[in-house]
């Protein structure tokens, strides 16, 4: 795959619901990490990083509501978009649901299909470029469907890394990136990378950048990582 996969993030007690939702976002493309608690939930949301979580209300140890208040109450999380299943089906709980911050609520039984296209719509918010939608920022444009960047009236060829540097940090302008979380956006996690080896590529994909004049939209933030703009 040209850009690393989403990673889902699927919280779930009962064995069989779990491995059919895990058996049919790894058919979509997606990684999936599973929890089958609130609580190795939250270890999993601090390693894996996930683009998306599913989260299931009903959960012995800690409710799906009390992970999604956690979640949505922390700086780095915060941003992670959150799609709760339920069997309930009376309002007053979808209101509690979106109010501790869920972003989505679907109600059980549902259709795998339906889920599926709200599972799409949260990840084109929270990874625009793998669901094929175009990045830009500023004068810089990048189209996922024909891999292809330009900035101003210029097209700019980009080595498959420095595409990819780009596509992470033009998805979260502003974010600061630590080195060793674009090794695992870009190389993947199970890949021993050396860190100044993102030096080395930020290097190359800055001087494409700046190849045809315009500022250098990079910034080194000393001792944290990179950002853009």
């Amino acid at each position: 795959m040209s850009m690393s996969q989403p990673q889902v993030l699927l919280v779930e007690d009962e064995p069989a619901q779990r491995e059919v939702l895990a058996y049919n976002l790894e058919a979509e493309g997606y990684i999936v990490h599973r929890a089958e608690n609130g609580e190795e939930a939250m270890l999993l949301v601090a390693e894996a990083r996930p683009d998306l979580m599913i989260l299931d209300w009903m959960m012995p140890l800690m409710s799906g509501l009390e992970v999604c208040r956690q979640i949505k109450t922390r700086e780095e999380t915060r941003g992670i978009p959150v799609i709760m299943l339920s069997a309930r089906s009376e309002d007053v709980d979808a209101v509690r649901g979106l109010e501790t911050g869920a972003d989505d609520y679907v109600i059980k039984p549902y259709s795998l299909k339906e889920l599926m296209a709200r599972v799409r719509t949260q990840l084109r918010r929270s990874r625009p470029a793998a669901a094929g939608a175009s990045l830009t920022y500023q004068d810089i444009t990048l189209d996922p469907e024909r891999h292809w960047v330009s900035r101003g009236a210029h097209d700019l060829k980009l080595g498959p890394t420095e595409y990819r540097l780009l596509v992470t940090l033009l998805e979260k302008p502003g974010r600061v990136f630590s080195r060793d979380q674009l090794l695992d956006h870009v190389w993947g996690r199970d890949i021993y990378v050396d860190t100044r080896t993102v030096d080395v590529h930020i290097a190359r994909l800055r001087k494409t950048l700046t190849k045809h004049g315009g500022k250098d939209p990079i910034r080194t933030v000393r001792g944290a990582g990179y950002a853009l703009g």
